[in-house]
């Protein structure tokens, strides 16, 4: 697997990780929970971006 979808597979991760997280914290009232997976859903947006701008560079 290339690295740029390498990048953006491990970005989805993630984004969906950090969702749940999310979710779980915001249904349990706790706030660090919910922060936690709002920081982690953005850095998996990020990578997943990565991926996608390397993707563009990358020689066939």
């Amino acid at each position: 697997m290339r690295p740029s979808t390498q990048d953006q597979v491990a970005g989805k991760i993630h984004e969906v990780k950090g969702a749940i997280k999310q979710k779980v914290g915001h249904v349990t009232n706790n706030p660090d929970m919910e922060g936690e997976g709002t920081g982690e859903k953005l850095a998996g947006k990020v990578q997943k971006k990565i991926g996608q701008v390397e993707k563009v560079f990358e020689k066939p």
